[in-house]
């Protein structure tokens, strides 16, 4: 039964014209336990943003963070909500708060609300890069060039002083596909060998796939063997899930050849200090190992493998395709790492 607005009672224009048909409203008004209330004519763009936020984040904090709105705020706007649907929405739990049945029942339509919401502001709103205060939400794999992040950060404060950028780590159980769906997440920077193809893809660069020890290595200053690279130690990086495997661990399959794994590094900022304690070799973006070897007394050495380049991208989900504010975002993504 669809819920329609009871007699002199009337809902906010622009919520109601947007919950096709009454979509979110089935999901926040109980039928069996909340009478009709005025109260409906509250619940406006900004509290479904924090609603969305709050379900997201599961923290008061990060989701003040995220709106770039101070705590005491998004703590009103909970009330006002609890109050509005009848319902905790989330509670208080051992690693913070958890959505109720009823928060996780209206995370999707209040996502659906929110992006047919963002396809009106895109024809109706122009994107002023000097005064917008976007936050903008990007994930990367730590051995991205931090120079060319400090770039991309020094670029933004140039070109859109009052925004934020939030830079996230692609950590091993993150669902950077769904954080990209439901708008945790505005970018991703990545080079899986097979990319979601529901996911929208821009190329970024290609980088060459070297191998850096310590200057002290034994294998070091010498032309590498396919058996001295086979038999070496290797560090490699842990793997995002059960199963994957990376650019290199791909090739060496389909040539039927295989490396001597001797521990696996979650982290790529680990291993140059790893190095400098073992005789050990890691393979990894020429680009990362040139920015270490500068730092540390590490060396580069040529693998006697003709590795395929690991190709960089940008991901986004379409649900931001045409959002004019993170067109510019990406753009300046791209404009930073094809000229790196």
């Amino acid at each position: 039964m669809l819920l329609r607005p009871e007699a002199g009672e009337q809902y906010t224009g622009l919520a109601y014209a947007l919950l096709e048909p009454d979509y979110l409203f089935l999901h926040i008004r109980s039928e069996h336990k909340m009478r009709p209330s005025s109260k409906w004519e509250s619940l406006d763009v900004p509290l479904l943003q924090v609603l969305h936020a709050l379900l997201i984040e599961k923290s008061v904090s990060n989701a003040a963070r995220r709106l770039n709105q101070s705590q005491p705020a998004v703590s009103t706007s909970l009330r006002k909500l609890r109050e509005i649907t009848g319902d905790q929405l989330l509670v208080r739990s051992r690693n913070g708060m958890t959505p109720t049945e009823r928060g996780l029942a209206l995370l999707e339509p209040v996502t659906h609300v929110l992006n047919q919401i963002e396809k009106i502001g895109v024809q109706q709103v122009h994107f002023d890069p000097a005064q917008s205060r976007q936050v903008f939400n990007l994930a990367t794999p730590d051995y991205l060039s931090a120079i060319d992040l400090g770039e991309v950060i020094r670029r933004i404060r140039v070109e859109a002083p009052h925004t934020t950028i939030m830079i996230h780590s692609l950590g091993h159980d993150f669902d950077y596909a769904q954080a990209l769906e439901s708008g945790m997440l505005d970018a991703v920077i990545a080079n899986w060998p097979q990319p979601p193809e529901h996911l929208r893809l821009a190329p970024l660069f290609d980088d060459e796939v070297v191998c850096l020890m310590r200057k002290s290595h034994p294998l070091a200053n010498k032309p590498l063997t396919l058996d001295d690279y086979l038999s070496a130690e290797h560090l490699a990086p842990t793997p995002y899930t059960v199963g994957q495997r990376g650019v290199i661990d791909l090739h060496l399959a389909k040539e039927r050849l295989k490396r001597n794994i001797v521990a696996y590094v979650p982290y790529f900022s680990m291993v140059p200090y790893m190095l400098l304690q073992m005789n050990a070799v890691f393979s990894l973006p020429r680009s990362f190992a040139k920015h270490y070897c500068s730092l540390m007394p590490l060396t580069i050495s040529e693998i006697p493998i003709d590795f395929p380049k690991i190709p960089f991208y940008v991901l986004w989900h379409e649900r931001s395709h045409h959002s004019e504010e993170y067109r510019w975002f990406r753009e300046l993504l791209v404009s930073v790492f094809r000229h790196h």
